[in-house]
């Protein structure tokens, strides 16, 4: 059995993430770096630690012995109040993660990123989370697995008001968005976490992107695949 660590569970995806390892039962030890206790606490395999992620590298050790890591950190420039404080939840703190994961000699980085991440675009946003993915890749893990959402849907344990517009006017535009523009469409944060935990039970190693419309295609496929064989077991 593996152990693994997610950072960022109390967020929409992160949410979602751990409730999939444990229904997957791939993980004798889930190990949850947060901020604050979460609801998650009293499962058996499931082992919380509350961290300042300001002092990330005074827990090494809790990277110690894991094979795979999983970073769902993430905030909006609202929250954030400011470009650096933004910069240290969304580049920093991952950063920061994935350096030590690569000195304990961690097999498989596992990362949310955004669709539209380029460090040369004219967003502050993506430009961040390009600037990140360029730092990632040259670190050396065996496996690293970049995921890249479109907007995401789904129930937060937060009210974000701009998300809840932008998803009320994407909504009649998504039907036409298409072949190569079907990447833009809304997806649910469910689908990236099932699509994450998969990712990380895959025998692969490089580098791998996943832009957002692969991930809900892949989700999907998932899905039925778990139905299929739910049929069969009640047969």
């Amino acid at each position: 059995m593996k152990k693994a660590v997610v950072a960022g569970a109390t967020g929409l995806i992160g949410h979602h993430l751990v409730q999939e390892l444990i229904r997957s039962g791939c993980y004798d030890t889930i190990r949850i770096l947060t901020r604050r206790e979460t609801s998650f606490a009293e499962h058996e395999r499931i082992d919380e630690r509350v961290v300042d992620f300001e002092q990330l590298e005074n827990h090494a050790e809790l990277l110690r012995g894991i094979d795979d890591v999983f970073v769902c950190l993430g905030t909006t420039m609202k929250k954030a109040k400011s470009r650096k404080k933004f910069m240290k939840v969304d580049y920093t703190y991952p950063l920061k993660m994935a350096s030590l994961a690569e000195k304990e000699k961690v097999t498989r980085f596992l990362i949310i990123s955004s669709i539209g991440a380029d460090r040369e675009s004219r967003f502050f946003y993506s430009r961040v989370k390009g600037k990140l993915e360029e730092a990632l890749v040259l670190l050396d893990f065996r496996s690293l697995h970049i995921f890249r959402p479109s907007l995401l849907t789904g129930k937060r344990q937060e009210f974000r008001f701009g998300e809840k517009v932008a998803l009320w006017m994407s909504k009649p535009l998504s039907a036409l968005l298409i072949g190569p523009y079907e990447k833009f469409r809304p997806i649910k944060g469910k689908y990236v976490a099932l699509t994450m935990c998969a990712a990380a039970q895959e025998n692969s190693s490089g580098v791998h992107i996943y832009e957002s419309d692969k991930i809900r295609h892949l989700a999907k496929v998932l899905m039925t695949n778990a139905d299929k064989k739910q049929k069969e077991e009640m047969e």
